[in-house]
């Protein structure tokens, strides 16, 4: 029996049960423990609703350097040697719920991007039998029978885009979205930590052009505010924010996103991805779930559930941030990094609480039961918006 087939199993016990069983107080909560490594319980709906879903994470980062635990991390050793990556380490990604990820990683400049790009399409080559790429509409229909997960190559930079034929070499090699700019000036735009935000460059014009020529979708979550909207005035195809979160809630932060901007992403189609970044959610512990429906159930007044996903920013255990073998998180080396208004747990992650977790997709969904939101609108959250915006714009 496949795992499909016996979630369904269950699901049809569990309704029996509820229905005949008066006296077990597991079934008249109607709350039930998925995982025997976790005593967490979740409803029968948030169980059903991962079950049908098509889940999509924009941004997973699949797994952070962790210099604290080995000399070779775990995500350097397996693109070294994908044998390495095991039945037990695939578990993990199996009982995530995730149908779908997007990679987080920064490839940097052209030849480090040929072999980041290589190098992930030698590891899902290598595990044919658990993963698959997702380069298409029909991919992302037919993940999810396939019992497998989807990688969707990606980048948060796109400093490898030398002229804008590069845009056609990635795209061939199955890069299918590049986020424009990372934190600091590049040639295609301003990111939101530099000094001066110029804009989007006609260089980056040109590269806009040709992504949507070629059918690659334009994020924009770290882009600085004018090169923002300058860049949603200049697509054509529907627009991300793989990860971001409202600036209305978080004033003092500006990677978050203003409402302003937020609306004219909606206006062109696209989709914002709720990421699970502590200081993105709040300005101060404590910093729960219930803090990040707050900024689903904005966004989902401001610009409706059409428009809003999730791109968590963690990797699959729950780490939000590599580790260096001591010291501080690296993250914070970078030049103007205090407007992030960064403030990190006792043991220097950067995750919301309670979500440094391979299920965290199974609590969010549980949170938004709790807040009485419909089926078709947690549906949208847990990955059919982001799959509009991926058919609409891939060719």
């Amino acid at each position: 029996m496949d795992r499909r087939s016996a979630v369904r199993t269950a699901l049809r016990s569990l309704a029996a049960a509820a229905l005949t069983t008066v006296a077990a107080p597991a079934v008249l909560r109607g709350r039930y423990r998925l995982f025997a490594a976790s005593p967490a319980e979740y409803s029968a709906r948030t169980i059903a609703l991962m079950h049908e879903a098509t889940v999509i994470d924009m941004l997973c980062q699949f797994a952070f350097e962790d210099l604290r635990k080995d000399d070779v991390p775990l995500a350097t050793r397996w693109l070294r040697d994908p044998a390495a990556f095991t039945a037990e380490h695939f578990a993990t990604f199996r009982d995530s719920g995730v149908s779908v990820l997007a990679l987080g990683s920064g490839p940097g400049n052209y030849d480090d991007a040929m072999k980041f790009y290589a190098q992930w399409n030698g590891f899902i080559a290598s595990h044919g039998d658990w993963f698959t790429r997702i380069d298409d509409a029909g991919d992302l229909r037919s993940v999810k029978p396939s019992g497998k997960i989807g990688i969707m190559l990606s980048a948060q930079i796109s400093d490898h885009f030398r002229t804008p034929d590069d845009v056609d070499t990635f795209y061939s090699l199955g890069q299918r979205v590049s986020q424009l700019t990372y934190n600091m000036q590049s040639r295609i735009g301003a990111g939101f930590l530099e000094n001066r935000d110029g804009g989007l460059s006609a260089f980056g014009h040109s590269i806009v052009q040709r992504m949507e020529h070629v059918g690659m979708v334009v994020d924009l979550s770290h882009c600085a505010d004018q090169t923002t909207l300058d860049a949603l005035a200049a697509v054509t195809r529907p627009p991300i924010f793989s990860h971001a979160s409202s600036r209305a809630l978080m004033p003092t932060c500006p990677r978050c996103k203003s409402d302003d901007a937020l609306k004219r992403l909606a206006a062109k189609g696209g989709v914002v991805g709720i990421p699970m970044i502590r200081f993105m959610i709040r300005p101060a512990p404590p910093v729960t779930v219930e803090h990040v429906v707050d900024h689903v159930e904005h966004l989902f007044t401001l610009i409706g559930p059409d428009h809003v996903g999730i791109g968590s920013d963690l990797d699959m255990a729950g780490l939000a941030n590599p580790f260096p073998r001591t010291g501080a998180p690296s993250v914070l080396g970078q030049p103007n990094f205090s407007r992030y208004g960064a403030y990190f747990t006792p043991h220097g992650g950067a995750h919301v609480d309670g979500l440094d977790h391979s299920k965290r997709i199974f609590d969010l969904t549980e949170a938004m039961v709790r807040r009485q939101h419909s089926d078709a609108s947690i549906k949208l959250l847990l990955g059919g918006s982001f799959a509009r915006v991926l058919s609409a714009t891939w060719k």
